[in-house]
């Protein structure tokens, strides 16, 4: 069984260094990878460790890996507070594997639009990002304006999209299926449409940092990826671009969770509070160039240059978590039997 409170060492004790319980208290958060991860900790983990004296250790993965580990250690999870994207999150509650979030604890919940919280406040979405297309504005000169776009010839072998154990590439598959006639019950006009793309693509990436270093070392022109992540790479120097399809690009809200099993629930819930705060918010929305759902935050113009406004968030198309859960495994299962083949 896991140690949630550090002990005070006996050469501690001997030396008479006083060490107050708090300090030694430690969380374990559960999160996505690369720019995600320097902007919690520098807009999240920092204040938190700042204000409760507490040690958060993160362990890295995508939303379908953490969903995976909650549910093999079920009620007994080496986590305490996790980021999911909703469809996993409202997956993990209908298992009974999430704490239900006690509002009364968190000061800054009146704060917080009423379309962040989950069913019973099984979770809570942490802000507002996408899935759309990312192209390098130096190798493609006009705009794309279409999924259809990444199909063009003129990119075979130039291309990344996303596994279906990521977002994108079961919104992805999503999209396509309805701008191909198919519908969530029925998703083999767009298996079928994506099998060539997925077999010409460069890589089918798990982690969405992996598109960064395919961008890098030019070996993609085009890619369905995070505006937020390209937003952050664009200030790192890279010449990306940020293209809303006119058929809808895909809303995500990645949420955060307590699992079952935290011997650190309050904590937890201190982290949470963090997260949802304005300042701090606005802080991982400026440098994480996403949305937020805390109503007291407005953005920078450069931000909201990259986050959808207007016409292209009026179009975009967002899932039902509660149907998407139910829909995923046999997508996965599909998508492993026969665009993997």
């Amino acid at each position: 069984m896991k140690s949630r409170i550090k002990l005070l060492t006996a050469a501690t004790m001997l030396a008479g260094v006083a060490v107050s319980s708090a300090s030694a208290q430690e969380l374990v958060l559960g999160e996505f990878g690369g720019s995600f991860a320097d902007n919690v900790k520098a807009c999240y983990i920092d204040v938190f460790e700042k204000e409760t004296g507490a040690t958060v250790v993160t362990k890295f993965a995508n939303s379908a890996q953490q969903a995976a580990a909650i549910r093999a250690t079920a009620g007994q999870s080496d986590m305490d507070v996790v980021f999911a994207d909703d469809a996993f999150a409202v997956q993990m509650a209908n298992e009974g594997l999430l704490v239900t979030l006690d509002r009364a604890k968190l000061g800054n919940a009146p704060e917080i639009i009423d379309g962040a919280w989950g069913k019973d406040d099984a979770y809570v979405a942490a802000m507002l990002g996408s899935t759309t297309i990312i192209y390098n504005k130096d190798k493609i000169t006009t705009p794309p304006t279409s999924w259809n776009d990444l199909f063009d010839e003129a990119y075979k072998g130039r291309v990344t999209i996303g596994d279906i154990s990521g977002t994108t590439g079961w919104q992805f598959l999503a999209a396509v299926n309805k701008m191909a006639g198919g519908s969530l019950d029925d998703i083999t006009p767009g298996i079928e449409k994506i099998k060539p793309l997925a077999k010409d693509a460069v890589l089918l990436y798990t982690q969405a940092d992996q598109v960064v270093s395919l961008f890098e070392r030019g070996e993609i022109d085009i890619a369905v990826w995070y505006p937020d992540r390209a937003g952050v790479q664009i200030g790192n120097g890279l010449p990306l671009a940020v293209a809303y399809p006119k058929e809808g690009a895909v809303g995500i809200r990645p949420s955060i969770m307590i699992p079952k099993g935290t011997e650190q629930e309050d904590l937890a819930l201190k982290f949470i509070d963090t997260v949802l705060d304005a300042d701090n918010q606005k802080c991982f929305s400026e440098r994480q160039f996403i949305g937020s759902v805390n109503k007291n935050v407005s953005l920078s113009d450069a931000v909201s240059a990259v986050v959808p406004t207007g016409e292209a968030l009026d179009d975009m198309m967002f899932l039902d978590p509660s149907e998407m859960a139910t829909k995923l495994p046999e997508w996965t299962r599909r998508w492993q039997r026969e665009v993997l083949r």
